[in-house]
């Protein structure tokens, strides 16, 4: 069974995260959203949607799968080589992304839709946020740029240090996302900004995209993200201690 389903629509490919029940990030749905958005753009897409599931886009990394690898320090950077591979192929992508969102969005799923050109979520009760030193975890320096750049160094820091995730309506207020619309119509209105960007002349479109956009992909060098020392942290006692319990809290 396919771990994203792809849907055409002139220009625009649809790319729907498929991993039951919400979409957490383990290694293969990883690699296969960094070799769908590979494949999109090879087969002539000029503009991805990056949807998700109903009320979840993505719950972020699979945190029972990680925590099942133990202290076995390979598997887990390759684990989370995988979700930076997707991330940087997001970031990176030569036409642009909307993220569609039709519910939450915490931690990976929160940094996938910073990696996108445009975010729209579901109007409701849908949080997104990195929620990280909430379960125990350090985001890694370009990950904290990359939401100081959504909403600004002062209010990313207020955010980041509480590792809050705040509801739709104020994460539109913020600047975390850039527009609400009907649960069933996300979809829809990413193909519909997609569509109106891809009116205007191609060329200069893109280039401009290009240059403004250098300051994501500058965001998850790995100088910036330091993956050992992040797995580092990650097998830390007191981390694997809060993420035990909070896997706990939600019956895992």
């Amino acid at each position: 069974m396919s771990l994203i389903d792809t849907t055409i629509h002139g220009h625009v490919h649809e790319l729907r995260l498929a991993r039951a029940p919400v979409n957490a990030l383990n290694p293969e749905l990883c690699n296969a959203i960094t070799h769908a958005l590979r494949d999109a753009v090879g087969n002539g897409a000029q503009g991805i949607v990056l949807a998700g599931g109903p009320k979840v886009f993505s719950a972020g990394l699979d945190v029972p799968y990680l925590l099942s690898l133990g202290t076995d320090q390979d598997s887990l950077l390759q684990a989370w080589a995988a979700f930076f591979t997707a991330a940087r192929t997001l970031a990176s992508s030569p036409v642009p992304v909307v993220a569609a969102m039709a519910g939450h969005a915490p931690a990976g799923g929160c940094v996938l839709a910073l990696c996108c050109d445009y975010r729209i979520m579901a109007d409701g009760p849908f949080r997104i946020g990195l929620n990280e030193t909430q379960v125990g975890l350090v985001a890694p320096e370009g990950i904290q740029a990359l939401l100081a750049r959504a909403v600004g160094a002062h209010r990313a820091e207020r955010l980041l240090v509480a590792g809050a995730m705040p509801e739709a309506r104020d994460a539109l207020r913020i600047g975390l996302v850039d527009e609400l619309t009907d649960l069933e119509d996300v979809a829809t209105r990413a193909r519909v900004w997609l569509e109106e960007l891809l009116q205007l002349p191609r060329m200069p479109m893109l280039e401009t995209r290009r240059i403004a956009r250098r300051a994501v992909v500058d965001c998850l060098r790995d100088d910036r993200i330091d993956l050992e020392r992040f797995v580092t942290g990650w097998m830390d006692p007191d981390t694997q201690a809060a993420l035990r319990a909070m896997l706990a809290r939600i019956g895992k």
